[in-house]
């Protein structure tokens, strides 16, 4: 793809010379063909950009540090871009005028001071009250013993699949007024306690008196053993495409750790035991809001 460069100021208004100095900066560099393609595509967006907003030919010299922030602008408010895309087309200038630079064409790279976005940390998305519902009233219909409790430890404990998998017969403690479940084999080994509430202990109980009697002393069983995984994937996929939501099981991690949140006063500390976490910063991200409950929050502005 030699020549992904023959057309990048096509339609553009341009000083002559600048479609050659782009095609040299590519052969310069030992781009693959994907790179070069993204690179003609970035500096054709940016020299579109600067030849109607300026209303002048597109010319290397008569870039300023303004146009490349305008255009950073424009990518990001006017044209509604990721920020990711928009980084990449500032690096890709950033690197074509350096290269300018390099080989004496510039005396300054106008694009060295205009820094890349931030992408903003936003909570991990969980699933809504009414997601939960519609996916618990999927097993009930069903009479699914065993999804009923795999989902119930998963919403109510919050453990992981590797959690859920790994759990023995030994590992619950259930009885009519309380119960609690080990998890053994945490992140780097470690054991958790984690207290079960009514619901989940129903479940279980309701599972375990049905449990296939196998010698194994895996908690969940499925047609060729303990479950797996993959078989608690797969369960995931099924229900999900019952209820019409991508479901997989840290979905439901996240699903407990905001609900836990919202009812318990923000208790970083509480959340962090029953999930394992020893960093507290960890915990910390579900209390960021959510991209849904910002575009909430800011529809509310009024000027």
């Amino acid at each position: 793809m030699k020549n992904s460069s023959d057309n990048v100021f096509r339609n553009i208004s341009v000083k002559k010379q600048e479609a050659g100095l782009f095609g040299e900066f590519l052969d310069a560099n030992d781009f693959s063909d994907l790179t070069r393609k993204a690179f003609t595509q970035d500096i054709r967006k940016f020299a579109t950009w600067f030849s109607e907003s300026n209303q002048e030919p597109f010319s290397i010299s008569r870039v300023t540090v303004r146009d490349v922030t305008d255009f950073r602008k424009h990518l990001r408010e006017e044209k509604e871009q990721a920020v990711s895309t928009v980084n990449r087309a500032l690096v890709t200038v950033r690197r074509f005028f350096g290269w300018l630079v390099e080989q004496n064409y510039l005396s300054t790279n106008p694009a060295k001071q205009v820094k890349e976005l931030r992408n903003q940390q936003l909570a991990p998305k969980g699933l809504e009250r009414s997601e939960v519902r519609k996916l618990l009233r999927e097993i009930e219909l069903r009479g699914d013993v065993r999804a009923n409790a795999i989902f119930s430890l998963l919403l109510y404990t919050g453990c992981r699949v590797s959690d859920l998998v790994n759990l023995e017969l030994t590992d619950l403690m259930i009885s009519e007024r309380s119960g609690s479940v080990v998890f053994r084999f945490g992140k780097g080994n470690k054991q958790r306690s984690v207290p079960l509430p009514l619901p989940a202990r129903k479940s279980l109980q309701t599972y375990l008196e049905s449990r296939p009697s196998v010698k194994s002393q895996i908690v969940f069983i499925g047609e060729r053993g303990p479950l797996t995984d993959r078989g608690i994937r797969s369960l995931c996929d099924k229900y999900g495409a019952l209820i019409g939501v991508k479901i997989y099981p840290h979905l439901l991690r996240h699903t407990m750790a905001h609900k836990y949140l919202e009812d318990n006063q923000n208790d970083l500390v509480g959340l962090a035991q029953l999930l394992g976490h020893e960093n507290l910063q960890t915990c910390s991200r579900y209390v960021q809001r959510t991209l849904d409950q910002l575009s909430d929050s800011i529809d509310k502005l009024n000027y």
